[in-house]
Order: structure tokens, then sequence, then C-alpha cells
């Protein structure tokens, strides 16, 4: 595969924004359940050089991330993703973190990355573990208009 990372463009934004739906419980991660995240993707000056797009050769969107240094942590950077609702659940999750990380290593002074995921989503933390990400915390987060508990995962490079 000859994927590309590249800075998240506007009309890909959009399309992550308006167009990526979810199914079942998974739709929590729609764009416009939470609006906070909606205009963050959606505004370039609130977007800032901290989102990316993950295409493949024929430029096609497979996926985003951001990546944002954790304030007073030297090298280390939380990183949240997500692929394109009809990639999930194919087993293409590995490659695409695995790509992320690598591209984080590469253009970032990474010493340690942070995932934060979901309680529910055990499909993610599974994924995460198999990579080496290990638990570091459990805590409350205010997300979609309420309360939701994630999980904190840490892998050291």
């Amino acid at each position: 595969m000859n994927e590309i990372i590249q800075p998240l463009s506007q009309r890909n934004a959009l399309i992550i924004a308006d167009e990526w739906h979810y199914s079942g419980q998974y739709a929590f991660y729609d764009m416009t359940a939470d609006p906070e995240d909606y205009q963050e993707i959606i505004n370039p000056a609130l977007r800032r050089d901290v989102y990316y797009e993950f295409l493949d050769h024929q430029q096609k969107l497979l996926g985003f991330f951001v990546i944002e240094p954790v304030n007073g942590s030297k090298g280390t950077y939380e990183i949240g993703l997500g692929l394109a609702p009809s990639l999930t659940g194919h087993g293409l999750g590995k490659n695409f973190l695995e790509h992320i990380i690598s591209y984080a290593i590469t253009h970032f002074s990474v010493k340690k990355i942070i995932l934060d995921v979901a309680e529910f989503n055990t499909r993610a933390q599974k994924l995460y573990r198999s990579i080496g990400f290990k638990q570091a915390r459990q805590h409350e987060q205010e997300t979609n208009n309420s309360t939701y508990t994630f999980i904190e995962m840490t892998k050291d490079f």
C-alpha cells in the first residue's frame, strides 16, 4: 500500500464532519454528535495544524488523525484517530495505526503516545493492546452532551 499522510484539507474535513456516520454504538464518534468537535474539524483556525488526512494512492480519504503535544510532557503526544466508517471492522485498523505511529515518530519528537478511547470501544482497546499500548488510567470526560468513561492507553518509544 502507498498511503499518503498530509495536512487535512478543508474538503476532506467537511466529508468527515458531514458524511461520516458510524453504525450502532459507534455513532458516538460521528462529528455531529459533539458540536465542539464538529466546529473544530470544519474550521481551519480551530483545527490548526494538528489534523492530518490518510489517503490511498488514488487520493481516496481512508481516515484522519489529530496529534498534539501533551502540555508539560516533553516528547509525549496524544493522538486521536478515525477510520472511514465503511472501513471499520474489516481488520484494517492495525495497518492504519501503525502508519500513524510511524509518521509521528518520523515527524515529531515522540517518546510516548497516548490514545484515549471510550470504555465501550473494546474493539479499539484490543487493537491498541495488540501493538503494545497499555492501560494507564480510566477517567470521566465530558463530550457529546454528557459524561463518559474513557480509557487512556500509552506506549513508550
